[in-house]
């Protein structure tokens, strides 16, 4: 039980692995694709062990229609006056320097901060991030869905102003905690998963640009760049069959992707063919497991992979499982 595993963790040694510090986020945006802007942010530092240090919260001008303003209640007269997002850089990036980045569905937060920080030709600060969601998950915290509302009731959390940015950060930083010390009481390994930053940006189509593999070139910013599509080559291994949780990866293994990643996906689909995986672009009988930051999302490849019992899991643990892949069977 979560009561059983918090107790423990103020008997139990901190694990030596968990990070330092972290910095909760929640960012309100003008939509959810992804040329679409920031409108507010916060940001709620929390100690090595879950504990609050302090707090920041600006408005962002997104330079275009606030979007959903029914949502998050920003309207165009009241950003006018707001900084522009260039303006702010500086001072997030210090809230953010050297801590993992925590966010309630973290991917997008992260998708947001990186594409805002690329258009203002600089690299966000941030090099792990860890969703709530997938922690409650880790933690089988018995909530009815994955909202923030009931990660909040179930911590016993007041949720004042929903969609506000900073009440938004201050409720999960507040739930954060006793999640944390849960996590460290059952020595659970925490979902962190990579941030790469974009080091390009176009303000053409496509949208995005390339993100960086390792150090960020001395001229990292050069619109208009893109990663073409390409065709790969054939797995040159016999497909063994589906994965099976808690055994590695074996050679040849078919594995589709769903939904978002904290890694490019054509960066990610890179690491897996360079270990010896066959990619496959849908999910069918033969597909050996399934990769996705959202199992609960109604794609059309999560709803056939339980259909077929196709094995599920995150980015995370795919990125770990990734590191020491069985070599294929000689035929």
């Amino acid at each position: 039980m979560l009561e059983d595993r918090t107790t423990a963790a103020s008997a139990a040694p901190w694990p030596a692995a968990y990070p330092t510090g972290y910095a909760v986020v929640d960012v309100e945006t003008t939509g959810l694709a992804r040329d679409d802007r920031i409108v507010s942010a916060a940001v709620y530092r929390v100690g090595a062990q879950g504990e609050i240090e302090d707090h920041w919260y600006t408005l962002v001008n997104p330079q275009r229609d606030p979007g959903p303003v029914w949502i998050h209640g920003l309207t165009s007269e009241t950003l006018a006056g707001a900084p522009l997002f260039k303006d702010i850089a500086e001072e997030f990036a210090s809230r953010l320097e050297g801590r993992v980045l925590v966010a309630h569905n973290a991917v997008f937060d992260w998708s947001m901060i990186a594409r805002e920080y690329a258009r203002a030709e600089r690299t966000a600060p941030v090099r792990q991030r860890l969703c709530t969601i997938a922690l409650s998950k880790e933690l089988a915290l018995p909530l009815p869905n994955h909202k923030l509302e009931s990660l909040a009731a179930h911590f016993g959390v007041e949720q004042r102003h929903a969609h506000n940015a900073l009440d938004d950060a201050r409720v999960l930083a507040e739930a954060f905690r006793p999640s944390l010390l849960a996590a460290a009481g059952g020595n659970v390994r925490l979902p962190l998963l990579e941030c790469r930053p974009l080091t390009e940006w176009s303000d053409g189509a496509p949208r995005i640009g390339r993100q960086s593999t390792g150090p960020a070139p001395s001229s990292p910013y050069r619109p208009g760049s893109w990663r073409q599509s390409r065709k790969r080559q054939p797995c040159p291994y016999p497909n063994p069959g589906r994965y099976e949780p808690g055994k590695p990866l074996k050679q040849g293994m078919r594995v589709a992707f769903s939904g978002d990643t904290s890694v490019e996906r054509e960066l990610l689909e890179d690491r897996a063919v360079e270990a010896g995986l066959h990619i496959a672009t849908s999910v069918s009988r033969l597909t050996s497991l399934l990769v996705t930051n959202d199992p609960d999302s109604g794609t059309s490849k999560t709803v056939k992979a339980r259909s077929f019992g196709t094995p599920v899991i995150d980015e995370a643990a795919f990125g770990q499982l990734l590191q020491d892949v069985t070599p294929a069977t000689p035929e």
